[in-house]
């Protein structure tokens, strides 16, 4: 993490407010390359006044970040805060937003565990009630399910090579953006570190699993990918999750990939009706989201529900494999991850993660 006393250019959170960001959305310009990255040199090492860096955090959301700011953002978190550690398999990156779901089961939990049942190594990571949301994210879920979860670094990485299933803990891997967590609070919105953070890539993986809201996010997650020098993404897909996170929706989900070398972002439709899932949004709502996910991700794993959670999860976990490629469709998939639940692999993926 940088520290406080080193040296910086000539670009302070405050002169870029008066000359470059800070004139409101309409007239404010954005910043170079070399700006962005040393005003985040300068907030992880805890220099700006409070004030100015709340105000540098509203004016980049007014304005709107580019991928190439964001690029410089990510660079200097993955140079200056993030602590790597690289499984020996290759695992899929699951970076769904930190601040978590608050009305809909997270699915990814399960998702993971049949995919990695299924061969296909999988690597999630999430903050503790990260802001501004602060709700359930992969975190709970596996603390529910009694996995432990505040894990070294190294320690994630064996538990993806011993069980094919990983959580990354970020005040572990990221303390850096941990230091920045009740300035986060007190903002109130979001901020471009809560962009950032999902691509933080502590495994080094090839293959990142992204969510967005609207298409053209995917488009600048994409471009930021292709803009950053610590990023080594060679393949990235990104979907309209559910809440925002890494779920695929019932009905009508937008998909974008990205691969390495590919101009365009290609874009396409998943319809779960497709599937033979008759399912709506609502279908997927729980009254406790950390509880009631983890109680439906062990019926499933278990072969004790037959309904839309184990079609969603059987569906998720379809996805992770196409996202690294182990299948050559979501058809195939699907019929591998109904496969390992019946034969009860996915469930002793649990029971491995609960004896690490």
């Amino acid at each position: 993490m940088a520290q406080a006393s080193q040296e910086f250019g000539e670009w302070p959170l405050k002169r870029l407010m008066t000359e470059i960001v800070g004139s409101g959305p309409k007239s404010a310009d954005d910043m170079t390359h070399a700006q962005a990255r040393e005003a985040f040199q300068r907030i992880l090492a805890g220099e700006p006044d409070e004030t100015t860096l709340g105000a540098f955090w509203l004016a980049n959301r007014w304005k709107r970040n580019t991928p190439e700011e964001l690029a410089a953002y990510t660079d200097v978190m993955r140079e200056e805060s993030v602590v790597t550690a690289e499984p020996e398999v290759d695992p899929v990156d699951c970076g769904a937003n930190y601040d978590g779901k608050h009305s809909s089961a997270v699915l990814g939990v399960g998702a993971g565990l049949v995919a990695a049942a299924a061969g296909t190594p999988v690597v999630v990571h999430s903050g503790d009630r990260v802001p501004t949301q602060k709700a359930t994210a992969y975190k709970h879920v596996l603390d529910e399910l009694g996995v432990r979860t505040e894990l070294e670094p190294t320690e994630s990485a064996d538990m993806v090579d011993e069980t094919g299933f990983g959580f990354y803990y970020q005040p572990a891997f990221n303390p850096g953006i941990l230091d920045l967590y009740e300035r986060r609070d007190q903002m109130g919105v979001r901020t471009f570190v809560n962009t950032i953070e999902t691509v933080a890539n502590p495994a080094n993986a090839d293959v990142h699993l992204g969510s967005f809201y609207h298409l053209a996010f995917a488009k600048k997650m994409s471009d930021l990918i292709e803009a950053s020098d610590q990023l080594e993404f060679s393949r990235a897909i990104f979907f309209q999750g559910m809440e925002g996170y890494d779920d695929i929706r019932p009905g009508y989900t937008k998909v974008a990939e990205w691969d390495e070398g590919n101009e365009a972002l290609e874009d396409y439709e998943i319809e779960t009706a497709e599937y033979g899932m008759e399912m709506e949004n609502e279908d997927l709502e729980v009254d406790d989201v950390t509880a009631d996910s983890a109680s439906i991700t062990e019926a499933v794993l278990a072969g004790e529900r037959d309904d839309e959670f184990a079609d969603a999860i059987a569906l998720n976990g379809a996805f992770r494999m196409y996202a690294r490629q182990d299948v050559d469709s979501l058809e195939e998939g699907l019929e591998t991850a109904r496969d390992v639940i019946a034969d009860g692999s996915a469930e002793a993926v649990l029971e491995a993660l609960r004896d690490y």
